[in-house]
């Protein structure tokens, strides 16, 4: 193994800042100006058109071209309700996704501490141990890479030999091939009668369970909720907005605009955030830190070979509870 000491210093170079923002519990009146990971930036040219037209249609009073569009709240208040549903619905979804794969790479983290202990207890040749957890680290960021369509390469150079890194450069599926190639170490070892046929039975359900997590994350990466409906509640929620303000100008008059750019604001923050938390492997700010979570899972694998702690990520806000 000569990879995992020279570690620290790559490292800071090799992980960038995870973009998940986690906050400790922040005062009511903060919490209502805060602006990073609301969404309110990535929706603000559409609510500030809302809220200008909202304000054009209270200055001529609901009329278009003299003609006095003949609107109420009430269908608006059966509108809204179902609407709100159907977001609710979205958001449920999306977030159900979201949980989903921070409990997967919750198994990544889990199974890997399992593999890296047994690799160390149950072989005989705690020499060998090493180059078996250089492909667990290797095989948890290939994960994150593959997940983001990124380059793995400098992750695996700084972790993995030479002729490892070239023998994975010609692979489609880096993850799958480093699962592969633990497999190979551990029937190396058997081989070798350092490894007992109890002991491979043990570390073969963590390295299975590996690729079920890893196969959970590719179905959801590759699994997106189906465009049509996302479709729907866009084109539902525009039109509901355009409309609003010639239903409430003949009841609020001049206070509509300021209604209108707070129910625009509910609903197009809603659409925003279900869209964002859809995809949970991206490096939106409420997307899983995955930058964190790679680095926090090779951290404990070098702390379980007593090795120092790789240093800090740069992003105060990346490091993350487990």
């Amino acid at each position: 193994m000569g990879a995992l000491p020279a570690r620290g210093a790559a490292a800071a170079g090799g992980i960038p800042s995870a973009p998940m923002i986690v906050r400790p519990h922040i005062h009511w009146l903060r919490l209502i100006f805060i602006v990073r990971g609301s969404i309110l930036r990535d929706i603000t040219p559409q609510l500030l058109l809302t809220t200008a037209f909202a304000a054009l249609v209270t200055y001529l009073h609901g009329q278009v071209f003299l003609w006095k569009v003949p609107l109420t709240f009430v269908p608006f208040s059966l509108i809204g309700l179902t609407l709100a549903i159907f977001l609710g619905f979205r958001n449920n979804t999306s977030y159900a996704r979201w949980w989903e794969a921070r409990q997967l790479w919750g198994v990544l983290l889990v199974e890997t501490r399992a593999l890296a202990r047994q690799a160390l207890t149950l072989n005989d040749n705690a020499a060998a141990a090493p180059v078996f957890i250089d492909r667990l680290a290797a095989f948890v960021h290939a994960v994150r890479h593959q997940l983001r369509c990124t380059d793995p390469t400098a992750d695996l150079a700084r972790l993995l030999p030479a002729d490892a890194v070239a023998r994975l450069g010609a692979s489609r599926n880096k993850a799958a091939v480093l699962l592969l190639m633990l497999g190979e170490w551990i029937g190396e070892q058997r081989r070798q009668g350092t490894l007992s046929p109890t002991a491979v039975l043990a570390m073969e359900g963590p390295l299975a369970r590996l690729g079920g997590a890893f196969g959970g994350c590719e179905r959801i990466a590759g699994t997106p909720i189906p465009f049509t409906y996302s479709v729907i509640v866009h084109r539902t929620i525009y039109t509901y907005c355009v409309l609003l303000p010639f239903g409430l100008v003949d009841s609020i008059s001049t206070m509509t605009p300021v209604i209108v750019a707070f129910i625009a604001y509910t609903f197009f923050a809603l659409e925003a955030l279900g869209a964002e938390i859809e995809e949970p492997f991206g490096l939106a700010a409420n997307d899983l830190a995955l930058d964190a979570m790679s680095w926090n899972i090779e951290d404990n694998l070098r702390e379980t070979m007593g090795l120092p702690s790789l240093p800090p990520l740069p992003n105060a806000n990346a490091v993350i509870r487990t």
